[in-house]
C-alpha cells in the first residue's frame, strides 16, 4: 500500500456492480445456453487454480468460485445478447469499478486519465494554465490566477470571464469540463477568449500549458499581533508549505498573539500530512488519531513525532517557531471541512489546544489506502481499510465535530448551510462502527427545505432585479464574518455566536 488518503470525495462512480442475474444462462436458446456453460467452465477452470493458489498463499483469501461463475454467466450474457457489441475490457473493468465504488462513496477504482488526475490531486501538481475558477452563470469565472503560472504572466486578472476555450464555447459546459479542456501537455497551447467587465472587452489569450505547483497554504497578517492561515487541501507539499508561511508570520510579527486556523470547505487528503499539521501545534508524543480496520496495517495509533508524518526522516517542523506550540488558536470550520481537516480539529479540540468555531463539520471519519500493485499499469485502487478516532476515542464518521463555538457564515446567519452535502448525505455511507441504530433527523430534513426554498426565493428576486443572489465574501478578507468572530475571540471582545445551529445528527445509513 502507499500512502494513506482521507480525502471527501463526492463521486459515486458508476452503478455498473455484479449483483443481479441467476446462476448459469437460461430461458435462452438451447445454442447460448451450451455457449454460455462452455464460457464458464472455461473461466471457471482457470479460477479454480487461482482458488487453489489463493488457499495456498495466506495473504489471500479462497475465491468464490459459484459467485465467479455468476460473474462468468453475467459477462457471456451481456457479449452475446447487448444491442450492439460490447469491449472485453470495457466489461471487465466497469465490473471491477463497480465492484469498488459499490462499498462506500470514496472507494473507487482509476485508470488512465482518472488514475492521472487522482495522483495530480495528492502531488499538489497538474499541467494546464494556473488559474482557480469558478462557475458564473454558465461561464468560468477567474477566482485567482496562481502567482507564477502562464495565466498569470499573460495578464488573466481576478473577475475574468472565460467564454471560449480554444474554438468551444464555455456555456454548456460543466467545471469539470472546461477543467479537462484547459488542461492539457506541457507546452501545448490553448486560446482562452476573455470578457473583462471592468474594460467591457472581448479578447483572446493564447496561453502555453505547463507543469503548475498549486499553492495549498495561504496566509496574511490580518492586524498587529493577529494573523490567519487557511489550509486548502493536505496535500504532499503542505507541511512545508505551512511551515514555510509560519515562519513569514512570525518575521513580521515575533510577539505574535493569536492565530486563526482556517479550514472551511477542505475536503481533506493525506493522513501523514494531518497528524503533521497537528503536530506543530501539539506537545511531542502525544495521540494526534488513531485508525482501526480489518487488516494488520490499518490498525495504528499516530502521535506528534516525526516517525508519523515525516516522509524522509528529517523533521520539517523542527524550524518552526517555539511560540507556535502555546499561542492561542481559533480553528475555523463548517460543513465543508472533511477527514483530514476534522483529524486536525478534533487532535486540538481533544487536547484543548484550540477553540473550534463554526458549524458541525462533514463527518468522514474513515481512511482509504491507494493499492497500486495491481497488472496494469496505470491503474489503482482507492479503497477504504479503516475509520479513524480522535485522541479521546470518538469516531465521528456520519457525524462530524461540533464546535465549542457555533457561528453563522454572515451577521445574518447561513442561508446555504442546510443545503452543503455531507457524509451522511452520501448513498453507502460507513456507519460509526458501534452498530448503534441511526434515526432519521426530522429537524434536519425541515431546515433543508425551508433554506431551499429561501434559495429559490434569493434566485427569482435577483432575477427580476437584474442582480445577483447573495455570495458569500472571500475567505482572508475584512468583509469575511466568521473570520472577524474568530479575531474576536482571539482579542477577548464578544462574538456573534449562531442562533440557529442545531446539532446535525447523522441518518440512517443507506445501502441501495
Amino acid at each position: 500500500m502507499s500512502a494513506s488518503y482521507t480525502g471527501r470525495s463526492l463521486r459515486a462512480g458508476p452503478a455498473t456492480g455484479m449483483s443481479g442475474g441467476t446462476t448459469g444462462v437460461i430461458e435462452m436458446g438451447s445454442k447460448l445456453k451450451v455457449a454460455g456453460w462452455l464460457a464458464i467452465g472455461a473461466v471457471a477452470g482457470g479460477l479454480a487454480t487461482m482458488q487453489l493458489q489463493a488457499t495456498a498463499r495466506s495473504a489471500m483469501s479462497p475465491l468464490p468460485l459459484e459467485d465467479m461463475q455468476q460473474l462468468a454467466a453475467v459477462f457471456d450474457l451481456v457479449k452475446r445478447s447487448y444491442v450492439e457489441p460490447v469491449d472485453d475490457k470495457k466489461l471487465i473493468r466497469d465490473a471491477i469499478s463497480g465492484m469498488v465504488s459499490g462499498l462506500d462513496p470514496h472507494s473507487a477504482y482509476f485508470e488512465g486519465q482518472a488514475y492521472k488526475e487522482f495522483r495530480e490531486g495528492i502531488s499538489g501538481k497538474f499541467t494546464g494554465v494556473g488559474i482557480q475558477i469558478e462557475m458564473d452563470d454558465g461561464l468560468v469565472k477567474v477566482v485567482s490566477p496562481i502567482e507564477g503560472s502562464p495565466a498569470f504572466r499573460a495578464g488573466i486578472q481576478t473577475g475574468d470571464l472565460i467564454t471560449r476555450i480554444d474554438d468551444t464555447m464555455v456555456k454548456g459546459l460543466n467545471m469539470d469540463q472546461a477543467i479537462k479542456r484547459m488542461r492539457g501537455p506541457s507546452g501545448t497551447k490553448v486560446v482562452l477568449t476573455v470578457f473583462r467587465k471592468s474594460e467591457n472587452r472581448t479578447f483572446p489569450v493564447t496561453i502555453v500549458r505547463e507543469e503548475i505547483k498549486t499553492k495549498s497554504v495561504r496566509s496574511k497578517v490580518m492586524e498587529p499581533g493577529y494573523a490567519w492561515i487557511r489550509i486548502n487541501q493536505f496535500q504532499e507539499p503542505t507541511l512545508r508549505d505551512f511551515v514555510e508561511q509560519m515562519k513569514e508570520i512570525y518575521q513580521k510579527e515575533p510577539q505574535l498573539k493569536g492565530l486563526v486556523l482556517d479550514l472551511r470547505n477542505d475536503p481533506g487528503g493525506l493522513l501523514d500530512t494531518a497528524v503533521g499539521i497537528s503536530a506543530a501545534f501539539l506537545p511531542k508524543d502525544v495521540v494526534v488519531v488513531s485508525t482501526n480496520g480489518q487488516i494488520a496495517e490499518a490498525r495504528s495509533v499516530l502521535k506528534a513525532s516525526p516517525t508519523f508524518y515525516s516522509r524522509d526522516g528529517s523533521d520539517v517542523l523542527a524550524s518552526l517557531p517555539a511560540g507556535l506550540k502555546s499561542v492561542p488558536v481559533v480553528v475555523l470550520v463548517n460543513e465543508g471541512s472533511a477527514s483530514a481537516s476534522e483529524i486536525v480539529a478534533g487532535a486540538l479540540k481533544d487536547h484543548k489546544r484550540a477553540v473550534i468555531m463554526g458549524a458541525q463539520t462533514f463527518g468522514k471519519g474513515s481512511v482509504q489506502s491507494e493499492i497500486a500493485r495491481l497488472p496494469l499499469p496505470n491503474t489503482s485502487v482507492k479503497i477504504t481499510t479503516a475509520r479513524y478516532y480522535t485522541p479521546s476515542g470518538r469516531s465521528i464518521q456520519a457525524k462530524g465535530i461540533l464546535p465549542d463555538v457555533p457561528g453563522d457564515d454572515t451577521a445574518e446567519g447561513s442561508p446555504y448551510a442546510a443545503l452543503r452535502m455531507r457524509e451522511a448525505d452520501l448513498d453507502k455511507h460507513l456507519g460509526d462502527g458501534t452498530g448503534a441504530a441511526e434515526k432519521k433527523d426530522a429537524v434536519r430534513e425541515k431546515a433543508r427545505e425551508e433554506a431551499l426554498k429561501k434559495l429559490e426565493e434569493a434566485s427569482t428576486k435577483a432575477k427580476d432585479a437584474k442582480d445577483k443572489p447573495l455570495r458569500l465574501p472571500e475567505y482572508g478578507t475584512p468583509e469575511d464574518f466568521p473570520l472577524q468572530q474568530a479575531l474576536n475571540r482571539l482579542k477577548g471582545k464578544p462574538v456573534v455566536v449562531s442562533k440557529t445551529q442545531v446539532e446535525r445528527k447523522p441518518d440512517e445509513a443507506r445501502t441501495n
